[in-house]
């Protein structure tokens, strides 16, 4: 009677299973990454400052101090043709001076913040505080710009903190030609400051991930540095997974013995609409079927006891 009760019980336990758990439904996206480094080991960015931007492995991040007017670069080439793409990654700053502004970069090959193609994440100082901004340089040399400060965009300014890790996402989207910044914090999540710009252009010729001063000539000040950290950077392109519809062909049958003249009729093609809604859960009837093999033992056990 035991190996009887397991036997009910697994079975059971069997159903339960196959008419709950969940399928794993298909997102229709695919991810194509065209670069990304969370820095466990040497990213072997090039730099012509190594006292300055060097990957520290004690810390698992890439650590940099910009000055302006110096010219100092780091950077790794990033194979892009043209369309969409999305940057993102963490940044925490640990000291901004009055006249230094930390950059981030996807460019062509000059890396200077005045000459497109580049797109620009910014962290700097105005005459309104510590401010985020988002730069854009096209292949035409048409400049755009917007700050977090109230005069540049519709909203209140915003201020960025030193010794506060943010996650910064830059999104473009070539069919409506804009670019957006968001900026999170990366502990709590919450976002800060978000806005964008329009392009007007298609953006191409990017080749170029890169942090530094090129382009920068600073107000003749010495000693003033931005200097932090950088980490989990990931540049990618999202494509839609499209499923092609199958062609289902129905053949006719013959035509009864009893028509005059048989007719013959081609075969009709009935395109399916791809599905890309999750997958249902097995068929009640399975469930039913082995409901009723249930009851069959049970029925029989007790026909068993009562001989």
């Amino acid at each position: 009677m035991k190996a009887f009760s397991i036997l009910i019980l697994t079975t059971m336990v069997a159903i339960l299973l196959l008419l709950v758990c969940p399928v794993q439904a298909d997102t229709g996206d695919s991810q194509s990454i065209l670069y990304q480094t969370a820095f466990s080991a040497d990213p072997r960015w090039t730099t012509n400052n190594p006292s300055s931007d060097y990957w520290d492995p004690n810390k698992g991040m890439y650590h940099f101090s910009i000055e302006p007017g110096s010219g100092n670069y780091a950077w790794i080439p990033v194979e892009f043709e043209k369309g969409s793409f999305t940057l993102e990654y963490d940044l925490s700053l640990l000291q901004v001076d009055d006249g230094s502004t930390f950059r981030l970069g996807f460019s062509g090959t000059e890396m200077d913040r005045s000459k497109g193609p580049n797109v620009l994440s910014e962290f700097t100082i105005t005459k309104n505080g510590q401010v985020f901004v988002l730069r854009l340089v096209t292949q035409s040399a048409k400049l755009s710009e917007v700050t977090s400060e109230s005069s540049s965009y519709n909203g209140p300014t915003v201020h960025f903190d030193t010794n506060k890790t943010y996650h910064i996402l830059i999104n473009y989207d070539d069919e409506k030609k804009t670019l957006t910044e968001r900026v999170t914090e990366k502990t709590s999540g919450k976002q800060v400051w978000s806005y964008y710009l329009n392009t007007w252009d298609t953006l191409t010729g990017m080749n170029r991930l890169y942090i530094g001063a090129v382009g920068d000539y600073g107000d003749g000040r010495p000693n003033r540095f931005a200097t932090g950290y950088i980490d989990n950077v990931r540049i990618y392109t999202i494509s839609e997974v499209t499923v092609a519809p199958t062609q289902v062909t129905v053949q006719q049958t013959s035509a009864p013995a009893f028509t005059s003249r048989p007719t013959t009729r081609k075969p009709t093609t009935v395109p399916t609409t791809p599905v890309t809604t999750p997958t249902s859960a097995p068929s009640v009837v399975v469930a039913c079927g082995a409901l009723g093999i249930i009851g069959a033992v049970v029925t029989w056990q007790r026909m068993k006891k009562n001989r």
